[in-house]
């Protein structure tokens, strides 16, 4: 469906960027008969409301609705032309027995396509399992994350990347050993999250990346002083900003990985198990009421993010995952992102079979 600037706004509550959503041609990368056609949803967009082709180029997004490691893997070789080196695979491990994480066999065997590759974590601002390295280290034994090397890049302090006409930030501490890896592959569970929306990339990065007790106090605009911070009073609007600050701080975290990585970054976003909560919340995560959907990868963090946003919109079943977004002002990643120019709004979804 079509919708107008003033309706897309009302519903979403997000800034004007860019141009706003039409219809999407879905390219297939294989040989097929038919263009598939996706509607695309009332997001901040990929084609403008008046459905006249747009200006300027488009960024690739590869999809499939096969969930699976084969096409994980699939999907990545069509995007890893830039990547070399030493790679980090930053991945969110989860809490203990968390049942929304990403299946443990299938990143063995995504890993095992990566030379020189291993997982890249940081340590939890909340107080838990992983606040500490020593309980994150018990946590990813329990959950099965022994299969290669997990550097928890925290464990022995952080490092500061500059963020260049930032909207409130000009540094982020990031995981110490964050800057010894060439190129970062961050494969992410997409699903919704309690202060952001919803969890993509740019959460991945922005929130994922930054050293624990740091960082991560930068990123959420944390006021108090003490550590730890008991979790509760984290959501009065009083102790750290919410809403659309909080996603500028959240894009001002993931433009400093970006700048620093430039084309040595890409970004794959699995649409499984999508749960109103964050995989920080382990076992009391609420239980998806909505399908799982299909694989987003890309060279272009904000065409990702906003393809499976997309997506989300498109999905029938989705009014509990669009109500989070909504009433946390999650789009605003989005626009934030445009905003800094990280990525196109505009993109080609080509189905990969």
């Amino acid at each position: 469906m079509d919708i107008t600037r003033r309706d897309l706004f009302k519903l979403a509550g997000v800034a004007a960027v860019g141009a706003a959503v039409g219809q999407l041609n879905v390219q297939p990368v294989e040989a097929a008969t038919k263009t598939v056609k996706l509607k695309a949803a009332p997001v901040v967009g990929s084609k403008n409301v008046t459905g006249t082709k747009y200006a300027g180029t488009a960024a690739k997004v590869y999809f499939t609705d096969k969930i699976d490691a084969a096409h994980l893997i699939k999907l990545y070789n069509l995007i890893n032309g830039e990547i070399f080196g030493k790679v980090g695979i930053k991945l969110h491990t989860g809490e203990p027995h968390g049942p929304n994480i990403l299946p443990r066999e299938w990143v063995k065997a995504f890993q095992a396509q990566i030379p020189n590759s291993n997982i890249i974590e940081t340590n939890t601002l909340y107080d838990g399992a992983r606040y500490e390295t020593p309980g994150h280290r018990e946590t990813l034994t329990t959950n099965g994350w022994d299969f290669c090397k997990v550097d928890i890049m925290d464990e022995f302090g952080g490092v500061d990347l500059p963020v260049n006409g930032g909207f409130h930030l000009q540094k982020v501490n990031m995981g110490k050993t964050l800057v010894d890896y060439d190129s970062v592959v961050v494969l992410t569970h997409f699903k919704g999250h309690a202060m952001g929306g919803f969890g993509g990339s740019l959460k991945n990065i922005a929130i994922g990346m930054a050293s624990g007790h740091v960082g991560k106090v930068q990123v959420h605009g944390y006021k108090r002083s003490e550590m730890p911070p008991p979790g509760p009073y984290w959501f009065d609007g009083v102790n750290m900003p919410l809403k659309e600050e909080f996603m500028e701080r959240m894009a001002d975290s993931g433009k400093a990985t970006c700048d620093h990585f430039g084309k040595r970054i890409v970004f794959i976003n699995v649409m499984r198990r999508l749960s109103v909560d964050c995989d920080c919340a382990g076992t009391s995560a609420a239980e998806p009421t909505m399908k799982d959907i299909g694989i987003c990868a890309s060279t272009d963090i904000l065409a990702v993010d906003q393809a499976c946003c997309d997506f989300v919109y498109t999905a029938a079943d989705s009014a509990d995952l669009r109500e989070r977004i909504e009433s946390r002002h999650g789009l605003r990643q989005l626009s934030a992102m445009a905003e800094h120019k990280m990525g196109n709004p505009q993109y080609e979804l080509i189905q990969v079979g």
